[in-house]
């Protein structure tokens, strides 16, 4: 049976572009106005006239009402009347004259018959009592005619729940009829009509530019998305483009925003991160040279003497076997440098606290350079104003320790003079060391505290090292909460130093200390 080795490829769906995803919102919301228009210019649009119309003349109604006892009552009917061609027609019931003003020559109330009318307003009266002071009826104007030749013998509740109502594109009649007292006490009856004529024409009308429009809104909407996303997804393209360069390991690629804020940011973001990969690179491209030197000498030499040990008769001496147990203990020392900075700048190395007699631990620690200080002359002081305490990983603080002494005398002078002194002041405890060294330039101050940095980039056999050490220094202090700098003067020598906060025990509590 054969196997088949082809690897099967699967297709992921790009999400489209932000021109189609443009265009495509830009329709939306064209098509979304559109509606809107649709629905309120021509598909309600017959009902909107017949509401406005219908509150202009209820409106009208109250304000001839409430005016009934002014003295100009008759301009104020004359002025509503010539405004809106209203039939209006005003019956006092204190013997006032009565009101009326003609609006159109087909009016419900005034084209009928003397007799005719008087009886239509006396039902129009009865009914707007029995139903509060106010009634309306909208009905078809033709079918009213009808009516009216039969009126004395019919009732108006009759003829307006027997389906008279107007349908769509006949003419509509209003008759609205208010009743109120007046000062008098006596009634008013205020009762207007109009005709409302059917605006299918205007519907008609407004379709067809409906049309005209939906058309020159959907052009624009597709050039105005385009010209869009053209201007907004160019500098995105370019930067896209510029990321790929980047992504090929050439970190002098230059990230250009133009047109908006958020590209200009997002393009200095990236000037930026390709700066300091390029930073990293170089660094890391330093760490390998470090280490292939440092590693090759150490191994050389272990390699070197085993075979003079196995070769060579008499040579398996104590003192060989130590150098050879020295550059192991080198090899050991590098190998731990990288898998200590690995884990603190990856956040995975656990943290022992508890309070440290950090005087104390010092102390013990200059025992560990007794050698250098009898054999090779080294002159390494240790001085506390007073006894301290911290609450600290004691095997981390002492790495830091280890690490700045072991840098001041790798760095010291021709004096060979290393100090270490303890300050207490203000609830900090701070661990100064200095070398008399050549001193550190200002403008590489804030550098040497990166990974892989080497001020001293000439390899030296005194001088061996990752770089990593300083780097340590710093996470270390920076997880108890601390902090740490340096002050170097060139020709005169520098000084690293590492502050933590003083531990002082609560009363009653177990780590106190009793004192006579």
């Amino acid at each position: 049976m054969k196997q088949n080795n082809n690897r099967e490829r699967t297709f992921k769906l790009k999400p489209p572009s932000i021109k189609w995803k443009l265009s495509f919102y830009m329709l939306g919301f064209s098509a979304l106005i559109l509606v809107v228009l649709w629905l309120f210019q021509i598909v309600l649009l017959p009902n909107i006239y017949k509401f406005i119309m219908m509150n202009e003349i209820k409106d009208a109604s109250y304000t001839l009402a409430e005016a009934a006892d002014s003295e100009d009552i008759d301009a104020i009917a004359k002025g509503l009347h010539e405004e809106g061609r209203y039939c209006i027609s005003m019956l006092y019931f204190d013997g006032r004259d009565m009101i009326f003003y003609h609006a159109q020559d087909n009016c419900a109330i005034h084209s009928s018959e003397p007799r005719t009318e008087i009886t239509l307003l006396n039902k129009l009266y009865q009914n707007a009592k029995l139903n509060n002071g106010e009634i309306v009826y909208r009905f078809n104007q033709d079918a009213f005619w009808a009516f009216l030749e039969q009126i004395t013998s019919s009732n108006l509740k009759d003829f307006f729940g027997s389906g008279n109502a107007a349908k769509a594109g006949e003419d509509e009649s209003i008759i609205y009829t208010v009743v109120t007292p007046t000062v008098s006490g006596e009634d008013v009856m205020v009762v207007v009509n109009s005709l409302i004529s059917p605006v299918d024409a205007t519907v008609n009308t407004l379709s067809t530019i409906f049309f005209f429009i939906a058309g020159v809104i959907v052009i624009l909407a597709l050039l105005l998305s385009l010209i869009i996303s053209r201007r907004i997804s160019k500098p995105i393209i370019e930067i896209s483009n510029s990321a790929k360069i980047l992504a090929e390991g050439r970190y002098d690629v230059n990230f250009r925003g133009r047109g908006y804020r958020e590209a200009g940011e997002l393009a200095d973001t990236l000037n930026y991160a390709a700066e300091e990969l390029s930073k990293v690179d170089n660094l890391k491209t330093e760490l390998i040279a470090n280490i292939s030197h440092d590693l090759r000498t150490p191994l050389t030499m272990i390699s070197g003497y085993s075979e003079i040990m196995r070769d060579l008769p008499g040579e398996n001496t104590p003192e060989n076997c130590q150098i050879i147990i020295d550059e192991a203990k080198r090899l050991t020392s590098l190998v731990n440098d990288v898998l200590d900075i690995s884990k603190l700048q990856s956040g995975t190395q656990e943290m022992n606290m508890e309070p440290l007699c950090i005087t104390e631990a010092v102390e013990a620690a200059m025992e560990r350079y007794a050698k250098l200080r009898e054999v090779d002359g080294y002159v390494i002081t240790f001085a506390a104003d007073r006894k301290a305490t911290v609450m600290a990983d004691r095997t981390r603080i002492m790495q830091v320790v280890y690490n700045l002494v072991n840098n001041a005398v790798t760095y010291t002078g021709a004096d060979k003079t290393v100090r270490i002194i303890q300050s207490c002041e203000d609830g900090k405890v701070r661990i100064s060391v200095t070398d008399s060294g050549e001193g550190i330039e200002a403008d590489k101050l804030a550098l040497i505290w990166d990974r892989y940095y080497k001020v001293d980039k000439v390899h030296k056999r005194a001088a061996m090292g990752t770089g990593l050490g300083l780097s340590i220094v710093r996470s270390i202090t920076h997880l108890h909460g601390g902090s740490c700098g340096v002050e170097s003067t060139l020709g005169v020598g520098s000084t690293f130093w590492f502050e933590l906060d003083e531990y002082i025990p609560e009363i009653g509590d177990g780590n106190s200390e009793t004192v006579e």
